[in-house]
């Protein structure tokens, strides 16, 4: 190969290499749109604190809660036999919660009122979701969305299942009350700081174990 012909494959790869990386810069968006995005986004859609964001400015995006969001399946393996076998029938039941912890607080008269509503979590109202008829104290619930409140006292619980969906749960309204069962309490238990919902298999179907502090808990649930 001569001089010339060395010369111009030296200039064709580097063209190429030149072409490549422009290509590679040209692939993100610039600074400057970024501030037509960022424009966008400065107000905020929930109810709770904006985030802050450089320049004091507001997002959509909301503080991370303190009662994260948690779900429990009946039976509880259900979302590793599903990962195993996508065509799985759906599960007995589930329930979606948020769960508040102590936080140093007493349970009762400091957080949780004797004799008054409470929606067996934080934030939005629980949710049970049962995909096939189960029975509750002596009356049949159909498959269907529904949720749940607890009336605590000392003692015992007041459970209720109600069709009042997609509610903050402060205020159900007790006239869609599905079924209302009267549940035994436990003391003494070890301390849990987060309230904690988890399905516990029966010989007739599955209890449905409510835990915080020191108390627990259990809704029987016939499948």
């Amino acid at each position: 190969m001569n001089v010339l012909s060395k010369y111009l494959l030296v200039s064709l790869v580097a063209m190429v290499a030149f072409v490549g990386c422009k290509d590679n810069n040209e692939s993100r968006p610039r600074q400057e749109d970024n501030l037509t995005i960022k424009d966008s986004l400065h107000k905020t859609i929930d109810t709770g604190k904006a985030v802050n964001v450089p320049h004091n400015e507001e997002s959509i995006f909301p503080d991370i809660d303190i009662s994260p969001m948690d779900m429990s399946y009946f039976p509880s393996t259900y979302p590793q036999l599903k990962m195993a076998n996508p065509k799985l029938k759906p599960p007995v039941m589930r329930v979606i919660y948020s769960r508040p912890h102590l936080q140093g607080r007493k349970l009762f008269e400091g957080i949780i009122k004797y004799g008054q509503i409470w929606r067996l979590g934080a934030n939005e109202a629980t949710e049970l979701d049962v995909f096939q008829p189960v029975i509750v104290g002596d009356k049949k619930i159909p498959a269907g969305r529904y949720t749940l409140y607890a009336i605590p006292k000392a003692g015992y619980w007041t459970i209720a299942i109600n069709t009042d969906l997609d509610l903050w749960g402060l205020k159900p309204d007790v006239a869609q009350d599905v079924v209302r069962v009267q549940i035994p309490v436990a003391y003494y238990n070890p301390i849990m700081e987060y309230f904690a919902m988890v399905f516990e298999k029966t010989n007739t179907g599955a209890n449905l174990i409510m835990a915080w502090d020191d108390v627990v808990a259990k809704l029987p649930i016939k499948i």
